[in-house]
């Protein structure tokens, strides 16, 4: 026969231990492309070379969490993007900026892993 001493301890040392360990969710890594994003925070700006576009990616996972620490390479011919490589943080967050002294729009194109995203967004550049 078990101790009281014994059970005390399980229950409050061992279980909750346990219960932890199982609980606790492991990071994304899997990007799914058809569950992220490119998304424009500012998408209008001017063609001066000077004023900044916003687009940031958001990458997530096939349930929709994040993945951090994924590499992201946006391409907006006609635009200068910075940085042109970026990884993602803690919410599977990629941000970047950019300009042009071309007035017209550009599509902002993203690739993880060398692979294209199926969803694009399109900034304007304007006198």
């Amino acid at each position: 026969m078990l101790g009281a001493g014994f059970v005390y301890f399980s229950a409050t040392s061992l279980v909750p231990k346990i219960l932890v360990t199982m609980t606790k969710a492991a990071p994304a890594t899997k990007v799914s492309l058809s569950n992220s994003y490119v998304l424009g925070a500012k998408i209008l700006c001017k063609a001066d070379g000077i004023d900044k576009c916003a687009v940031n990616v958001f990458l997530s996972d096939a349930d929709g969490r994040p993945v951090p620490g994924k590499g992201v390479l946006l391409s907006a011919e006609g635009a200068d993007v910075t940085p042109q490589n970026a990884q993602t943080d803690q919410m599977g967050k990629a941000g970047f900026t950019l300009v042009s002294k071309v007035e017209g729009q550009v599509e902002v194109k993203a690739l993880v892993g060398g692979v294209k995203m199926e969803k694009a967004v399109t900034v304007t550049f304007r006198n």
